[in-house]
């Protein structure tokens, strides 16, 4: 079986490490290069990287900020955030990122995935997914960090991504997001069920059991944010948990 992975977010605003919740009401949590390199020391699977308000960002000062922190990282990195060309992947794959994940772009342009598959392989593109409940018992899909709703049903969305050339999705519900009441299991469950690709679950993760169920719901990775920059727990207690559920986990 494969092993689960536990995975640090760093939400990136203005070169420095946020934190919100429901993408909104952001605190500064320090330096993301400095993150990286402890969450990496700290047994972290894989770190994913979010320029989350990529429009107003210098793209060379990401760029360096990724180079400084793929020296200093021995796990992957996936970084997000302004992707919206084939350049734009290949500079940040040359700066040292392992995978590029793109949200906002493809929506508008969904030819961009097949784009990057075709040109850097399946296995380096993630699309990342905002999701927020509807009244219609479904999710939709949003843009622009969650401020932009775009009518797409998520769940179809992310069958779509995935036959366009995605190799990997980052699901995110924006109703749980920076709550600590624990991922949207029944979204979670509804893409995975969907797609036949890994999915990495973001989004209300308040302890090491509420990984563990994103993980038994059938997602391949959790991503969390606040308990590890608050020190709330550490990525060793949280393979501690997966593993006393049954799951296999790198220790």
């Amino acid at each position: 079986m494969l092993r689960r992975r536990i995975v640090p977010c760093l939400d990136v605003r203005g070169g420095r490490l946020v934190k919100g919740v429901n993408f909104e009401d952001l605190r500064d949590c320090g330096d993301p290069v400095d993150a990286a390199e402890r969450y990496a020391a700290g047994g972290a699977d894989e770190i994913v990287w979010l320029n989350i308000s990529a429009g107003d960002e210098d793209w060379r000062g990401l760029l360096a900020a990724v180079e400084r922190a793929a020296e200093r990282v021995d796990v992957p990195l996936c970084v997000g955030g302004g992707v919206s060309d084939a350049a734009h992947g290949r500079e940040l794959l040359l700066a040292g990122a392992d995978k590029v994940s793109s949200n906002s772009a493809p929506l508008d342009r969904p030819a961009l995935v097949g784009e990057l598959a075709e040109r850097f392989g399946s296995q380096c593109v993630v699309v990342a997914i905002d999701a927020a409940r509807d009244n219609g018992g479904g999710w939709q899909a949003f843009a622009s960090a969650g401020r932009r709703p775009t009518g797409r049903d998520a769940v179809e969305w992310a069958a779509e991504v995935v036959d366009r050339g995605a190799g990997e999705l980052l699901v995110t519900s924006i109703d749980s997001d920076g709550t600590l009441g624990g991922y949207d299991l029944e979204l979670l469950h509804a893409v995975c069920e969907r797609v036949d690709v890994p999915v990495i679950a973001s989004g209300g993760a308040g302890g090491p059991s509420d990984l563990a169920a994103a993980l038994d719901a059938g997602a391949q990775a959790a991503l969390a944010a606040s308990i590890f920059h608050d020190g709330t727990h550490t990525i060793a207690d949280v393979k501690q948990e997966v593993a006393r559920w049954g799951l296999p986990v790198r220790t």
